[in-house]
């Protein structure tokens, strides 16, 4: 099957919502869901359940691609299916052992931040728990990590906008990020980004991948993830509402 007649089918599919033809493409690409699954085979996690992570991986990848964006398929849905079975071990060896520092960090972080949100209305960022807890931004960062008690909708720390998130518009996986009119607005919004904050945004948002993995990917420090991250988020929050 041709890249243009596939294309075309992700045209077809984006425009009617058709199973049919999204299992059609389905079929064309889940060998490459099996060889990724295969790759993971031996760390404690059966390949029938590998398989299926990674068969749920294509399925959400076809939903978010778009052909008109001139990458090809298979460069874009190779890192989105493996980062989803990375993260599947990642919260599994978590769940299995977690060190008893990190988790009292993590408790003393939730419940902070659920008293925070009580009285101000809005999540705390991470500078605020660290100078209130008494920790470094970067043991908050890994203990938000580790419970996902920071979401976006504090859209960067902003303590005083309560907007709608960029995680909803981004990371939703239903009719928000597809939509064409938000897609352009993000477009328009991030047209003087670098590279790697395009990048950036994009692991975090699209393929979303942890803080560690993408720091992995770029080549930086955690900590320098969760800084640029915030104010990138803080720009695009601003670049936003101008355009939406």
């Amino acid at each position: 099957m041709a890249d243009e007649k596939v294309n075309e089918l992700f045209r077809q599919y984006k425009e009617s919502g058709d199973i049919a033809i999204r299992n059609q493409i389905a079929e064309k690409y889940l060998y490459i869901a099996d060889i990724l699954a295969k790759k993971f085979v031996g760390r404690g996690v059966e390949y029938d359940d590998l398989k299926q992570i990674a068969a749920f991986a294509l399925l959400r990848g076809i939903d978010r691609f778009d052909p008109d964006l001139g990458m090809q398929f298979t460069t874009f849905i190779t890192p989105t299916i493996t980062g989803e079975i990375k993260n599947y071990f990642r919260d599994k060896s978590r769940m299995v052992k977690l060190p008893r520092r990190l988790s009292e960090i993590s408790a003393n972080v939730k419940n902070f931040s659920a008293q925070y949100e009580a009285t101000h209305g809005v999540k705390p960022n991470v500078k605020t728990i660290a100078e209130t807890l008494k920790l470094s931004e970067e043991d908050v960062v890994q203990a938000l990590e580790v419970g996902g008690t920071l979401s976006l909708d504090s859209m960067a720390g902003n303590e005083e906008n309560e907007d709608r998130s960029l995680y909803g518009l981004l990371a939703d996986g239903e009719d928000q990020y597809e939509s064409f009119e938000i897609k352009d607005a993000l477009r328009a919004a991030m047209k003087d980004f670098s590279d790697t904050e395009r990048a950036l945004i994009k692991y975090r948002y699209v393929d979303q991948l942890s803080q560690s993995e993408t720091s992995k990917r770029l080549g930086v420090s955690q900590m320098f993830i969760s800084r640029m991250e915030r104010k990138l988020l803080a720009k695009l929050k601003e670049n936003l509402q101008g355009s939406m």
